[in-house]
C-alpha cells in the first residue's frame, strides 16, 4: 500500500519542511503545491496576486489540486494557506488520503514569517493582526477537512515527522484513513487523535 498524505495549515507552520521529510520517509514522492501552481502559472504567486487578484488564483489553484488529486501512487502533497476556502477543495483533498492539519497560534506563526516578503496576503500594514483574521477563518475549515489534528511546538522536524509516522502506523492498523481514505473519506471523523507535535517554518499563503 503506498500511503497518500495532504498537510494543511496557515502559513508557516511547517508544511513544505514536514512534508519533505514525510515523503522520504514514507517512499513517495512529495508534490509542493505553490511549487507546482508556479509552474503553471509562469510568474511567483505574489506576482500573480498582485496583477490577477486573489479570486483568479484561487480558480487556478482548484484546477491544479483536483488534478494532483487524479494522480494515482504515494504522494506528500503540500497545500498553500489558503487551498481549503473552497469546498470542492476540501473535498478533493479528503479524497486524496490522509489529511493531517498542522496547527500553530497565529503568534507563533508571526514569528515564523515577519520577515518573510513572498507571502502576499501579508504585505500589510499589521501582519500580526492579518495572520489573526486568516486564523479566525481557516481553522475551523483546516480542522473539517483534516482526519488529524497536528498541535506543533518546539520538538525537531524529524521528532514532528516519527510521531506523525506513528499516527499513520496506528490509523492503518486500526483500519483508519490510513487504509481507507481513498475509499470512505467520510466514515473517519474529522480531527482524529490530535497529537503533541513539533513545529517548522514554512508555506507561502
Amino acid at each position: 500500500m503506498q500511503i497518500r498524505c495532504a498537510l494543511v495549515g496557515m502559513p508557516g507552520s511547517g508544511k513544505s519542511t514536514v512534508g519533505r521529510q514525510l515523503a522520504h520517509r514514507l517512499g513517495v514522492s512529495f508534490v509542493d503545491l505553490d511549487h507546482r501552481l508556479e509552474q503553471t502559472l509562469g510568474t511567483s504567486i505574489r506576482h500573480f496576486f498582485e496583477t490577477e487578484g486573489e479570486a483568479r488564483f484561487r480558480d487556478v489553484e482548484a484546477q491544479v489540486l483536483a488534478e494532483l488529486a487524479g494522480q494515482p501512487g504515494g504522494m506528500v502533497l503540500s497545500t498553500g494557506g489558503g487551498a481549503v476556502l473552497r469546498p470542492e477543495n476540501r473535498e478533493a483533498l479528503r479524497q486524496f488520503g490522509n489529511v493531517l492539519y498542522l496547527r500553530a497560534a497565529p503568534e507563533e506563526i508571526y514569528k515564523r514569517v515577519r520577515h518573510d516578503r513572498s507571502r502576499p496576503l501579508l504585505q500589510v500594514g499589521n501582519p500580526m493582526e492579518k495572520l489573526r483574521e486568516l486564523y479566525a477563518v481557516r481553522d475551523p475549515l483546516y480542522r473539517e477537512t483534516a482526519h488529524y489534528v497536528i498541535e506543533t511546538g518546539r520538538p525537531t522536524v524529524s521528532t514532528l515527522v516519527n510521531m506523525i509516522m506513528m499516527q499513520l502506523e496506528m490509523a492503518a492498523a486500526g483500519g483508519g484513513p490510513a487504509a481507507a481514505a481513498a475509499e470512505a473519506p467520510a466514515a473517519v471523523p474529522v480531527a482524529g487523535p490530535e497529537t503533541a507535535l513539533a513545529g517548522a517554518p514554512q508555506d507561502p499563503r
